[in-house]
């Protein structure tokens, strides 16, 4: 079965295409009247301007561990530490951007076209994110298995693609945890309670931040997340197999 693994970066890039694809396909379809264009393009921009920035604070975090562990650890841990938080980094950003150009898409087949249409469009929206994390997940993780992997000695060296994915999950979820809830009581506060605007009402500014914070803590964080749990996963057991094959007592026991 190991011999297999080798297609793991192949069946990767594959999901990849598909993905890229499907978006294609969202973005041919109907994005409703002007107003609607309108506020998916304020949308779209806010959530990102919120990943530049986010992003651009990340990158310093990167490069101080990546140093670290290039000279703490290993070379080949902290080149895999870069790779994992980028391949998180563009999980979060093609998901992103696949669910802002979606929302107005999705409204207009709704209205036009019904429900099934508007399923279809959402549904096609929220797998780009999906194939996103698990292409990247398996490309990378293929990648380094089938450079280390096949040695319990250097199989250590794929657990710093696990760490670069976790840490960027970190300050993707719980930044964008807060930049969603600051949102919302903002949204509530000033429209609902001091202006009387009904809620979700677009004349209202913090609706739309509302609006890019929902993109933001649900999507681009929870895509974090899930990828670095599904590379944790792997990774746990690679790390726990090659533990178990260079202690052979245990197994004896």
């Amino acid at each position: 079965m190991q011999e297999l693994t080798i297609y793991a970066p192949v069946i990767g890039i594959l999901s990849l295409i598909i993905a890229f694809f499907i978006f294609r396909y969202v973005r041919k379809q109907p994005n409703g009247n002007p107003l609607m264009q309108e506020l998916e393009e304020m949308i779209h921009a806010g959530a990102m301007a919120f990943l530049k920035s986010e992003y651009s604070v990340l990158v310093i975090f990167i490069i101080v561990v990546f140093f670290l562990l290039f000279f703490g650890v290993a070379r080949q841990t902290a080149i895999a530490f870069v790779t994992g938080a980028l391949c998180s980094m563009i999980a979060g950003f093609s998901g992103m951007t696949a669910a802002t150009r979606g929302n107005s898409r999705t409204a207009e087949a709704a209205n036009k076209e019904g429900q099934a249409k508007a399923l279809n469009v959402s549904y096609f929206s929220g797998s780009v994110m999906g194939l996103a994390v698990a292409g990247l997940g398996v490309l990378g993780l293929g990648f380094w298995f089938w450079q280390f992997g096949g040695n319990p000695d250097t199989a250590v060296y794929i657990n710093g693609f696990a760490m670069g994915a976790s840490s960027i999950a970190l300050f993707a979820r719980v930044g964008g945890g807060v930049y969603t809830k600051a949102a919302d009581v903002g949204a509530d506060l000033v429209g609902k309670v001091e202006a009387g605007i009904p809620e979700d009402d677009p004349r209202n500014p913090g609706v739309i931040a509302d609006n890019v914070g929902d993109n933001v803590g649900d999507i681009a964080g929870m895509g974090a997340d899930i990828f670095e749990s599904f590379v944790g996963s792997v990774v746990a057991t690679i790390a726990i197999g090659a533990t178990l094959s260079i202690t052979p007592e245990f197994l004896n026991q």
